[in-house]
């Protein structure tokens, strides 16, 4: 489903990854700095690699040789950052149904009542940013990534500022969206816990590699 072979280097770091990566929920782990988060934002779109290809599906997204880059709006992947990065002065409303109103109707493939219900957020929809716990700001960020209707769901340690009351809060949330959607996710921490609870299979990245040829370990 997505297959890639990317190079990208900024000042003394160098990331070198290979990967191909079936449907379900992939875990990539590996301590702060390792390029986890950088990886993602080249897979986003964010960043461009010096050298390399990415595929998702029969679509080539990027090919660097030829030319080719796919900008991030075009990509349709869902983006989930670890602090929310909500609109402050959008109500929780306005924040889930921002990309969603910028879709074609035949594009929707969850409606909103659905995501409010699968996420809890009933409560919260008339609310602010400003009026919501960690937690709930999480939860509003998955459901505006959601609502997107993505075909890729992108997780840059989206529980890394929460607690651990928190995240254990969240994380029954992450498996719903998991068994009810069954939109494929690539979920990147340093926390295995995580991954142990939500991923199918998990890639160990370490000083900006993900080696040619590695497997994933299946769970």
């Amino acid at each position: 489903m997505l297959e890639f072979d990317l190079r990208y280097r900024r000042g003394e770091f160098t990331l070198a990854a290979t990967a191909r990566i079936e449907a379900g929920v992939t875990g990539i782990v590996g301590a702060s700095g390792a390029g986890k988060s950088t990886l993602l934002a080249l897979l986003a779109g964010l960043l461009k690699p010096q050298a390399g290809a990415l595929r998702f599906g029969d679509e080539t997204l990027v090919d660097v040789a030829a030319g080719q880059f796919v900008p991030p709006w075009k990509r349709h992947f869902g983006l989930v950052f670890q602090d929310g990065q909500l609109f402050p002065h959008l109500s929780v409303r306005d924040n889930l149904l921002y990309g969603w109103r910028r879709l074609k109707p035949a594009e929707r493939r969850l409606g909103f009542d659905a995501v409010v219900d699968l996420l809890e957020l009933r409560p919260l929809v008339a609310r602010r940013p400003s009026q919501l716990s960690g937690g709930e700001r999480q939860r509003v960020a998955l459901g505006r990534a959601l609502l997107y209707s993505p075909r890729l769901l992108l997780l840059d340690e989206p529980l890394s500022a929460l607690d651990d009351r928190l995240k254990q809060q969240i994380l029954p949330f992450l498996r719903r969206i998991k068994q009810e959607t069954r939109v494929p996710m690539l979920y990147v921490t340093h926390a295995t816990a995580e991954v142990d609870y939500l991923a199918d299979r998990v890639l160990s990245m370490r000083s900006g590699r993900l080696p040619a040829g590695e497997e994933a370990s299946l769970r």
